[in-house]
């Protein structure tokens, strides 16, 4: 197996900043990231990577985030970024990662995009017009994605506040990017016997509102993780249409990825690449077998960086998988 990573930002804050990695970085803790930061590049990082939805990364200003990609840039490295946010606030962070691009130089993508909240669906085409403008401009701007309406994740971070009591939010996460209906548990350690259940089914099971059940979960995940200091929770939301993710899919600077775990109940992990040349190529036409395969092999190698792999050509490593296409013919043949 061949594996390669980056340097993730939140593990180099988490590092260095310890108890206080969810607050603002001081001008030493930055310095202390570059540090560890050049010491993954010189050990064969990709580049920098960022998770800036999540702790300790959604505390993070631009500038601390932007030297450390400076860094990466100057090291011949690359950024890949977890948007900061991927709902609300989602085309802002979409020109952060767009400015980060431009006040680098190097090569910028999107980690799993999509549009995620009820009122982006159907504005696949005024994203993408701004990813195009940016590579009209010069920034190198790429995406991957994976070929699902429904994403996985944890309770809390639909709640950019991190606020229990922010019930506004709360009623906004299940308005906007996981419906009741479509919200389900993967993980839930204070109770594990609601796993696989809807928050629509634990809602009667308590007797009580899809929107007072999301946020006494809430409260008892973040309880148990208070208390243990392990992860208490995880869910799936459904909150993407079939039109946009193949509309996203389709650009040309898009591949394919996973963005799943090897034990997990979504089947991202295992199904991504399956679930495209099984549905997408085959079942809806939406594209051939050969710009399906190109998607997770040779524009996946360029968008990492990878010159000696990802297409069958002399001189590239030898990474081939085989499969057979079945066709079934009716007329008996001499040929």
């Amino acid at each position: 197996v061949n594996i390669a990573s980056y340097s993730g930002h939140n593990s180099l804050r988490g590092r260095v900043m310890g108890d206080n990695a969810n607050g603002p970085a001081s001008d030493a803790d930055i310095e202390a990231m570059e540090q560890l930061l050049l010491a993954d590049l010189e050990a064969g990082a990709l580049g920098f990577g960022t998770g800036l939805e999540y702790e300790p990364g959604i505390h993070s200003e631009t500038d601390e985030v932007l030297r450390l990609a400076k860094l990466a840039a100057a090291h011949d490295g690359r950024y890949i970024s977890h948007l900061r946010s991927e709902d609300r606030w989602f085309w802002e962070a979409v020109d952060e990662i767009i400015e980060i691009g431009r006040e680098t130089g190097m090569p910028v993508q999107i980690s799993h995009i999509k549009l995620a909240m009820k009122s982006w669906w159907g504005r696949a085409p005024d994203l993408l017009a701004k990813l195009d403008a940016a590579r009209a401009e010069g920034i190198d701007i790429t995406a991957d994605i994976y070929p699902y309406t429904y994403w996985q994740s944890n309770m809390m971070v639909l709640i950019p506040s991190r606020d229990l009591g922010d019930r506004e939010a709360f009623r906004f996460a299940l308005a906007e990017i996981a419906p009741p209906e479509g919200f389900w548990l993967t993980q839930f350690e204070p109770e594990p016997g609601l796993v696989g259940m809807k928050l629509t089914e634990i809602a009667e099971r308590r007797d009580m509102t899809p929107l007072d059940t999301y946020m006494a979960l809430a409260a008892e995940s973040v309880a148990w993780e208070e208390r243990t200091g392990e992860g208490a929770d995880s869910m799936i939301g459904t909150s993407m249409t079939d039109d946009d993710v193949a509309a996203l899919f389709a650009w040309p600077h898009t591949n394919l990825c996973t963005d799943g775990s090897l034990v997990d109940r979504h089947p991202r992990a295992v199904g991504s690449f399956p679930r495209v040349l099984g549905r997408m190529v085959r079942e809806q036409g939406r594209f051939t077998l050969a710009e399906a395969i190109h998607k997770m092999t040779g524009l996946s190698a360029r968008h990492m960086g990878f010159t000696d792999r990802g297409l069958i050509r002399t001189g590239q490593a030898a990474d081939l998988v085989l499969f057979l296409s079945l066709i079934h013919i009716s007329e008996p043949t001499r040929q």
